[in-house]
């Protein structure tokens, strides 16, 4: 979809040839539309289908064969040298990731009495040469070179230790495809590829050893590449920017963040499955994210976001409610994972009026439209792009990273683990206010990947309002939000009450309400300095379903422009949040019991209190360094445990 739409958006920027009989001016006019040679960088997204045969043996002999498959995305790039005959020259090199659901890089599985052993692809890459012929801004090409493959293998042997074995697998690969330039620095492409790689023999400590003794993979890719001029290069201008999509129908943002983060040693009475583990370490995460946004028609939009994510939260982004990594999601990945985190169609229609400027933004393609408006949404996005907004705590990869301060903590809103769902919403817009209501699948279970389909008695609803204003001369918004969760939830009490349970919640799971509300507030002091404040809540009778495990959350803080200093794109953020639970929920984890983030094994209640502060340093337009203190005290609400100190750095760049 990505690809088409840009096609077609370059193909309606195209200048027309109004004289078409002149055949000396044809060629240097398609010239000025795309020059093939030169080198590019470029991304892709497609499907990728695989088959493998393996053997374990480890004194009892077993074999089998799979087929592995999902959705994949990666980058590339390379140099294309097109000869005055047309025929093409090139090479390229590359990687692809697989999909963020685990399910999908499982290359096969075995079994014995003795041991249990899986193979999970990390990534392909791969170095090829490129014949092709270019017809104007057209281009059919085969490809071919090396390949290899990283792959990780683990070992759960009945007994003794797991282990886990990393291993690279060469091969080659073939493939073709056809190619379009549609602006002077822009080609889309589709193409095929077929790899092969050689087989691979195992050995573990315990004794077994896993082979495999094939293994292939077919992929179909949509790529969009951009040519990259050098000085000296013919066409070469010094004032283009990389992220010029040469047409007004479509525009293209990026970013890249790179958030370490840390904790010393602290003090803990006990300890349990969900707890932050009381001796020091540091975990980090790197997030790196394309915005490709194209005008499809008067008023109507696409919107896709691919992202590739990797890296871990602490403790494997358990032990406190409100944790301190915004960017750490509920999955871990030690190498890049593919996500299509957003794709989704927006109309607005107009009601005539007043105007005014929208600017162009990750989110948003720049344009001018009526005050007064209805916008439509439908796809797949977070809840949180379009409710609950604010202008000084709400980007995780900018301002405040706790999740209790740059969102609602008590607003269980629809998502899988890394923050995404589906969804329709509408918005009516006026000069005061703005009312938005929204309908949002819901995971299938608490803390999956797996949505409900059910559709409309399995979902959230969700409704807000939005009121603008001015106290003293600075504007100012106060957004009031309830929602409600139609899910398929365990009970606390329920499972409390049952001691034959043995406070496995999940036996209590059946089509159950939860209800709550969000009062947000964010108001300018000065020109500089801006206020913030969150008020929300739950009823706390049953599981967490998608975000995480509060029931009431009260957060605000200040943020503060360098204006003063001579800093003016600085930030200073102090915040922070007090967080809740419910009766029920505090008997359940009392018990031994489990939630998403939290659970020692026991509770000494106390409401988790937390202390954020940050300096934002603007190393120029583009790249900001922060360096980020939290102080989580009863962490996970327990005053057995803690406080913990959390050091955090950020590298965040955009484009």
């Amino acid at each position: 979809m990505r690809t088409a739409a840009a096609i077609a958006c370059g193909m309606l920027a195209l200048p027309a040839d109004g004289h078409a009989a002149d055949l000396p001016l044809k060629a240097p006019a398609l010239k000025a539309v795309y020059d093939w040679t030169g080198f590019y960088i470029g991304a892709h997204a497609g499907y990728s289908r695989g088959s493998s045969n393996f053997a374990l043996n480890d004194g009892t002999a077993n074999s089998g064969s799979g087929i592995f498959s999902g959705m994949i995305g990666g980058v590339q790039a390379g140099y294309n040298y097109r000869l005055n005959s047309g025929l093409l020259l090139g090479v390229e090199g590359d990687f692809s990731f697989p999909n963020y659901i685990t399910s999908n890089s499982i290359v096969s599985s075995l079994a014995t009495p003795a041991n249990a052993v899986a193979q999970q692809w990390d990534y392909t890459a791969s170095l090829r040469g490129r014949v092709g012929y270019a017809s104007g801004p057209w281009l059919v090409y085969a490809t071919g070179g090396f390949a290899w493959m990283g792959e990780r293998y683990f070992d759960a042997p009945a007994v003794g230790d797991s282990q886990k074995v990393l291993n690279t697998r060469p091969g080659w690969i073939a493939g073709a495809g056809i190619e379009y330039g549609f602006a002077p620095h822009w080609s889309a492409r589709l193409e095929y590829l077929y790899s092969r790689f050689d087989g691979a023999n195992i050995g573990f400590s315990s004794g077994a050893q896993y082979s495999s003794s094939s293994l292939d993979m077919q992929s179909i890719r949509l790529g969009l590449n951009r040519k990259v001029d050098w000085p000296g290069m013919p066409g070469y201008d010094p004032k283009t920017s990389l992220t010029d999509t040469e047409s007004d129908r479509w525009e293209i943002h990026g970013q890249s963040t790179y958030l370490p983060q840390g904790y010393p040693s602290f003090p803990a009475l006990y300890s349990g499955a969900n707890s932050l583990s009381p001796s020091a370490q540091a975990k980090a995460t790197w997030s790196n994210s394309l915005f490709l946004n194209a005008r499809l028609w008067d008023g109507g939009e696409v919107y896709y976001n691919p992202e590739l994510l990797q890296g871990f939260g602490l403790n494997d982004t358990v032990g406190a409610a409100g944790f301190p990594n915004g960017e750490a999601q509920k999955s871990n990945f030690p190498y890049p994972h593919y996500n299509t985190s957003r794709l989704f169609l927006r109309q607005t229609f107009g009601f005539g009026g007043e105007q005014e400027e929208l600017a162009s933004g990750q989110l948003q393609l720049a344009e001018k439209v009526d005050v007064s408006r209805l916008t439509l949404q439908a796809g797949k996005f977070a809840v949180v792009d379009v409710f609950d907004g604010n202008a000084y705590a709400k980007d995780t990869r900018k301002d405040f990273m706790n999740w209790s301060i740059w969102a609602p903590g008590a607003f269980d809103y629809s998502a899988d683990k890394v923050g995404l769902t589906y969804g329709v919403t509408a918005e009516l817009n006026q000069k005061q206010w703005a009312l938005r209501g929204g309908y949002f699948l819901m995971v299938a279970e608490s803390n999956s990947n797996h949505f409900d389909t059910n559709i409309p008695e399995r979902g959230q609803y969700v409704i807000e309002l939005e009121t603008r204003y001015s106290l003293f001369g600075q504007p100012g918004k106060l957004r009031t939000m309830g929602w409600v969760d139609s899910a398929n939830m365990g009970s606390f009490r329920e499972t409390l009450d049952n001691p034959a349970l043995n406070l496995d919640i999940t036996q209590t799971r059946r089509g159950r309400l939860k209800v709550g509300y969000v009062v947000n507030l964010e108001q300018a002091l000065t020109d500089d300095v801006g206020l913030f404040g969150r008020w929300s809540w739950n009823d706390g009778k049953t599981e967490t379903l998608a975000f995480t495990d509060i029931n009431r959350s009260l957060s605000g803080g200040l943020s503060i422009k360098g204006t003063k200093w001579g800093r003016p794109d600085d930030v200073i953020g102090i915040g922070g949040a007090i967080n809740g639970l419910s009766q029920d929920y505090r008997d359940f984890l009392a018990a031994g019991g489990l939630g998403v983030l939290v659970g020692d094994g026991a509770l000494n209640y106390r409401n988790e209190r937390i202390l954020e502060t940050y300096y934002a340093y603007a190393l120029n337009k583009s790249l900001t360094l922060t360096a980020d203190y939290q102080l989580i005290v009863n962490p996970a609400y327990n005053a057995d445990r803690g406080p913990v100190s959390v050091f955090s750095g950020r590298l965040h760049g955009e484009f």
